[in-house]
């Protein structure tokens, strides 16, 4: 705010605004298959001891099978291992094309394929695949998704997963004119922020997190999984600003990788589009600090700060390690980013069975239906998982089919 009588336009961060052209989309067309430069979006490269417990606490995962060494060693993965979502905290995403264009990352789909070990070196490629659209957009005038594939190989040149993932592009300025309608709606009265929390709320809340434990070194069989049990709950917030710091200092990549001073101003004067002047510090910030920072989320459209998606991505890998247990393998999920999760809510996170199988392989393998909701009631992380389960006849868990060598 300022005193000196000068408008609220002083105050508004300014980002580059551009509509969608005959010649972007030319450009962009002949740029699918290509694989990126990723350099300064990679933010690890080694799964070093401190690097995956900085990550677990990043997550706020709390399960000790990824931080504790003698724990992993008795278990099937015969060393001390990282969570699935660790190659996340490797390389995550990247700002690609579209100059002036605002960006919401909007979908994931994952695949695991081999564990991740303390003293892992991993590799992580990044491949455009096009786009689709342009299209109308009830947020913003249009707008065009991009599509994304990752891949991770450790230093045996193994493939330890896969990430493909989306992104939606779009006019930044009529994103912004219409957020401002929205902002004077008073037909959403329920949209207050920051979430106006009781202290009686705020410790319901907290103790539900505590209560919330990995299922850890007791085998879930699948013989004993029935359709259309329910997942244990995984409860996330109130969220506040160390939590996305967290993030980002425990491996959340950053996009690009966060820098300062004159190691920042080198990038920015290259790459204008990374970043964008603070109204109040006259700092210039990254793009990425919408997550943090109120005027960089207001220049995006939004209302107020919000989560990363891969941060989200990673709360849901989390929600299924915790229920599957230490023996249990996450084969495969996928979800969507639908609404904002703002600094201050609360999200819930849980599931269903919704089918079991045996694969053409022999391994057991369940279906999970899987959700985020906000106090508000909306799921704003819609999706699905297929995971692998030991079974009761004495074969080999699925954690040891893959484990190879420790």
């Amino acid at each position: 705010m300022t005193t000196t009588g000068e408008t609220d336009k002083t105050t508004e961060a300014r980002m580059p605004e551009a509509v969608i052209t005959d010649e972007m989309v030319a450009s962009m067309k002949a740029r699918a298959g290509v694989n990126l430069r990723i350099d300064h979006s990679v933010n690890n490269e080694e799964a070093t001891r401190i690097a995956v417990i900085k990550f677990a606490g990043g997550i706020g995962d709390v399960n000790t099978l990824w931080t504790d060494a003698e724990q992993a060693r008795a278990s099937d993965y015969r060393a001390p291992v990282a969570p699935p979502s660790f190659v996340i905290g490797c390389f995550s995403g990247i700002q690609f094309g579209w100059p002036g264009l605002g960006a919401f990352h909007n979908a994931t789909q994952a695949k695991f394929h081999a564990p991740v070990y303390w003293g892992d070196k991993i590799t992580a490629t990044c491949r455009y695949d096009g786009f689709t659209g342009p299209r109308p957009s009830n947020f913003a005038g249009r707008m065009v998704t991009d599509h994304f594939v990752n891949s991770y190989r450790n230093q045996h040149d193994e493939l330890v997963a896969e990430i493909d993932w989306q992104v939606v592009n779009f006019e930044r300025g009529s994103a912004k004119s219409r957020s401002k309608e929205a902002a004077g709606d008073k037909a959403r009265p329920e949209l207050v922020l920051p979430h106006p929390w009781t202290e009686d709320e705020i410790v319901e809340v907290e103790q539900q997190v505590l209560a919330e434990k990995p299922r850890g070194t007791e085998p879930r069989y699948w013989e004993d999984v029935e359709v259309g049990e329910a997942l244990q709950t995984l409860t996330k917030g109130p969220i506040g600003l160390t939590d996305e710091v967290a993030f980002i200092a425990g491996g959340g990549t950053p996009i690009p990788r966060l820098k300062a001073h004159a190691a920042a101003l080198v990038d920015y004067s290259a790459h204008p589009a990374w970043s964008f002047r603070d109204p109040v510090m006259g700092s210039s910030e990254p793009i990425y600090a919408v997550h943090y920072n109120k005027a960089a989320a207001n220049a995006m459209g939004v209302a107020f700060q919000y989560d990363v998606g891969f941060q989200r991505q990673c709360w849901q890998i989390q929600l299924l390690t915790h229920w599957t247990g230490d023996n249990g393998w996450v084969r495969s999920c996928d979800s969507q980013y639908r609404g904002f999760v703002y600094l201050s809510d609360v999200v819930t996170l849980g599931g269903e069975v919704t089918g079991k199988s045996v694969t053409e392989d022999g391994e057991h393998v369940i279906e999970v239906s899987t959700f985020a909701r906000n106090q508000r009631g909306a799921n704003v992380m819609p999706g699905s998982a297929t995971i692998a389960l030991p079974t009761r006849d004495g074969a080999a868990s699925p954690v040891a089919r893959r484990v190879k060598s420790a």
